[in-house]
């Protein structure tokens, strides 16, 4: 059993009203809040010792540089990759799927090539792979989903020909909460000796991840999204295919020497980390990670199922709300519609009440045209909500109804 009331009280933005109600967050599929440490981990390297990484002798520089580079082997024990090569560091999964798509994508796909991507796709997983195919006269190729929400895998397997360069799949869908059977997609992509890309967004903060047990080629996640910062996140690929990538960003840090004749490049990761990073950000990033390897990814599942089952059950109870998404194997984020109720307008009067979720399409446009809605109302929880603030938030979707 987790002490809620210690959790909670490790993250200061939760103890305030909002609209004279204490503030219930749901929407942490979004963004998570970040706990008192982190916040303070970001402070103290600016208080402290900021300095640039990688490149000074003074003391302030070699004290960042070992932080910075903590962050690095935290990451890679957290998805236990096999070595910090393995681990880039990025802006966030927006820029790591960008970072792919232009240095893999632009090396292997040629005009005729195809892309396979599913319907449940957020727009950074959609976008940057429609661009290369554009530029090089290559398709993009979806895999069908059931009105469950979950892939038709048997469809899948009908996508893949020889002419099939790279497989991009979300772990897990922000919008439905689907859980996707990768290592199955992987395993059948390999057959055909085909990369998979795994968007971990959504799948790094609920449950333990393991890329070399799941044996995909990439994986990318954000801070934000696990207790940590913005704008810092990580690309994982496989050590092997990382150094056949040509660099991605042209700068310093990336280079082992230039002349004007010449530039050769740096071992990995640096070939991949041009310029100054992110440096405060990536070393919060670290304390992020171990407030939820303190916490335990188990302890974190099991009180999430646990909101998720409740959460449902109340849902269920009323008699307007349709949930959009019933996969049998799901994280803790419940997508919904109110006959009768726009969900703007559902997500403004829940607003008036302290209570935060999300409204619209969700950064998943296409995924809403297969079911035919053009957005939805979204909670999604994490460590730090209760079942009481469940409570709150149905009895309110209740006189909101009764209101209309």
């Amino acid at each position: 059993m987790l002490d809620l009331e210690k959790i909670r009280k490790d993250f200061p933005i939760l103890n305030q009203e909002v609209n004279g109600f204490p503030l219930i967050y749901l929407d942490n599929a979004a963004t998570s809040q970040k706990p008192q440490v982190v916040i303070d981990a970001l402070t103290d390297y600016y208080k402290g010792y900021n300095s640039n990484v990688h490149r000074g002798a003074h003391t302030l520089a070699d004290r960042a540089t070992g932080k910075f580079e903590a962050t690095r082997t935290a990451v890679k024990e957290f998805i236990n990759a096999s070595s910090t090569e393995e681990v880039i560091l990025t802006k966030g999964t927006t820029e790591a799927i960008n970072l792919v798509a232009n240095t893999y994508g632009r090396q292997n796909i040629k005009e005729g090539d195809e892309v396979i991507i599913s319907t449940m796709e957020h727009h950074s997983n959609i976008v940057p792979w429609q661009m290369i195919c554009e530029e090089k006269g290559a398709k993009v190729k979806v895999m069908p989903i059931n009105d469950d929400g979950e892939i038709i895998f048997e469809e899948f397997q009908k996508l893949i020909t020889p002419k099939t360069k790279l497989i991009s799949v979300v772990h897990v869908s922000n919008v439905l909460g689907t859980i996707n059977e990768v290592e199955k997609i992987i395993e059948e992509a390999h057959k055909y000796n085909i990369p998979v890309l795994i968007d971990g967004a959504q799948s790094s903060p609920h449950f333990n991840v393991d890329v070399q047990k799941m044996d995909c080629d990439f994986y990318v996640f954000s801070s934000h999204k696990v207790y940590g910062p913005t704008g810092m996140g990580v690309l994982y690929g496989k050590k092997a295919i990382l150094e056949e990538m040509p660099p991605f960003l042209g700068g310093g840090e990336m280079i082992k020497e230039v002349t004007f004749e010449k530039t050769t490049f740096n071992a990995l990761p640096f070939k991949f980390e041009a310029g100054t990073p992110n440096i405060g950000d990536t070393i919060a990033l670290k304390t992020a990670l171990d407030y939820v390897n303190e916490i335990g990814k188990d302890n974190i599942a099991k009180h999430e199922e646990d909101l998720l089952e409740y959460c449902t059950a109340a849902f269920q109870g009323i008699k307007r709300l349709k949930i959009i998404g019933t996969a049998k194997k799901k994280v803790s984020v419940i997508s919904f519609l109110i006959d009768g109720i726009h969900p703007f307008d559902l997500g403004m009067m829940l607003d008036a009440k302290g209570i935060a979720i999300r409204t619209g399409h969700h950064c998943a446009q296409p995924l809403m045209n297969r079911f035919g809605i053009d957005g939805t109302a979204r909670a999604s929880f994490a460590i730090y909500n209760t079942k009481e603030e469940i409570d709150q938030m149905v009895e309110s979707i209740h006189k909101i109804i009764a209101r209309f």
